[in-house]
């Protein structure tokens, strides 16, 4: 085939200095960061991880594409905010995502298309994406260093569906089909361990049991009985899955919803709080309390942990339209630990609203929703392809050094800022040159990067 040259075109002058624009730059990319992201999976091996766990089916005597690079491709190109297969129709030509796969950037094979990178989603089994869902579980438990206390969080983000596909469900919420997709996140480190394709509806108490007991007793296998708590909202405080904690050592706090039985728990405390915020002049107070409760479906008692806040709310009327009323305002949660009620609420539990800003930097900022294939395990494989993009881009942003800005930058900043760079790309015969612009705004900390990255020997 005869590439096509586009002709050079003029643009309007600058300085009164006439300004052409051609297309003989060289063998170029406008994605140098890949660069970065070769260097972090050398370093944590997510991918070959990920390659190792997938068995490959196909005639061995007519593959063109690995499976390592096949992964490879598709993770770099997410990082790089390619979140569909068929931005690869194009990327495949890409000199610097061909050297991040391991081929020479001229003399190199093109890499996978989007036809085969489709067969490659679609080509696992129930079995196989499960066998990759462990792998990825082992990989966080071989990388992450267990604490004095590892909390878990596990929440669900909705997915909107794109046509018949399978575990596709109506959401009253939502007013449409699709998947509520459950999350699992390491607090202390924001490593995700876990994403799980499922419907669009509240989870049942085997469901969350079912998850928790095979994501601890997995964990356990290499952090030997660490001390492990679940955290989540009310969704997830299920009995079942209480029951499993109780019996099997493991700590949990969740959320409970509230209800009249409860509220007659702290009737007394709520309105001696009510009549001091009356005589006070602050806007709001709050006090903290714990009890034993066991609601019907429980098979023992628990330790509920209550809220409990008045507040002035506008309440206008007629006579006083800038009138306000005291409010009460009762949250509850349910939790196996001890300590400080106030501790536990504040210091524990709330903390879980950092896992929302995790599913978003998955979700918005890695594309984790793009769940359009029609088959569900096709759709579970690329959730786990969204993860391990995660975990790239974590390990990126983890080895910058604490007090430069991008530090604690999101995945979208980190993207702007050091994987859009352009890099002109020469091949020799023994070797592989890439030029990146001289006016690169960060080039001192990617030399650190891509440097501090890469193992040594």
């Amino acid at each position: 085939m005869t590439d096509a040259t586009e002709l050079p075109f003029d643009l309007p002058a600058v300085a009164r200095k006439k300004l052409t624009v051609d297309f003989d730059g060289g063998n170029q990319s406008s994605d140098a960061g890949v660069l970065l992201l070769r260097a972090a999976e050398q370093k944590i091996s997510i991918v070959a991880a990920m390659a190792a766990a997938l068995p490959d089916r196909r005639d061995p005597t007519r593959v063109r594409h690995r499976l390592h690079e096949i992964i490879a491709a598709r993770v770099f190109g997410i990082c790089c905010g390619y979140e569909d297969g068929i931005d690869h129709d194009a990327l495949r030509h890409d000199p610097a995502l061909k050297m991040a796969v391991g081929r020479c950037p001229e003399t190199g094979a093109d890499l996978a298309s989007q036809s085969t990178i489709s067969r490659f989603e679609n080509a696992p089994t129930k079995k196989d994406a499960a066998r990759l869902a462990g792998a990825l579980v082992d990989h966080f438990a071989a990388h992450a260093t267990p604490g004095h206390r590892d909390v878990f969080d596990i929440d669900d983000t909705f997915n909107a569906a794109h046509g018949g596909q399978q575990l596709s469900f109506w959401n009253a919420h939502h007013d449409e089909r699709g998947f509520a997709s459950m999350h699992i996140y390491h607090a202390s480190t924001g490593l995700p361990v876990a994403t799980i394709l499922r419907p669009a509806k509240t989870p049942s108490g085997a469901e969350v049991r079912t998850v928790i007991k095979h994501l601890t007793k997995r964990i356990w296998k290499t952090w030997r009985r660490a001390n492990i708590v679940w955290r989540g909202d009310s969704h997830y405080g299920r009995s079942e899955a209480m029951d499993w904690c109780d019996d099997n050592g493991t700590g949990y706090i969740f959320g409970l919803a509230g209800n009249a039985a409860l509220d007659r728990e702290v009737a007394g405390i709520s309105q001696h709080l009510r009549f001091w915020h009356a005589w006070s002049n602050e806007p709001k107070m709050r006090c903290y309390t714990s009890f034993w409760y066991r609601a019907g479906s429980w098979s023992r008692a628990r330790r509920v942990i209550a809220r409990i806040e008045v507040s002035l709310q506008p309440g206008p009327t007629p006579t006083h339209p800038d009138g306000c009323r005291q409010e009460v305002d009762v949250r509850y949660v349910v939790t196996s630990l001890e300590g400080d009620a106030e501790r536990l609420y504040e210091g524990v539990y709330c903390q879980r609203g950092q896992a929302e800003n995790l599913i978003k930097l998955h979700k918005a900022q890695l594309s984790s929703d793009r769940t359009s294939c029609t088959s569900a395990v096709a759709n579970q494989i690329r959730s786990m392809l969204t993860t391990a993009a995660f975990w790239l881009m974590h390990t990126v942003r983890a080895a910058i050094p604490p007090g430069h800005a991008l530090a604690k930058a999101e995945f979208n900043t980190l993207r702007l800022k050091l994987m859009k760079v352009a890099v002109r790309v020469v091949e020799y015969g023994s070797r592989i040159r890439a030029h990146l612009p001289a006016s690169m705004a960060e080039k001192t900390l990617f030399r650190s990067l891509a440097l501090g990255l890469t193992p040594m020997g």
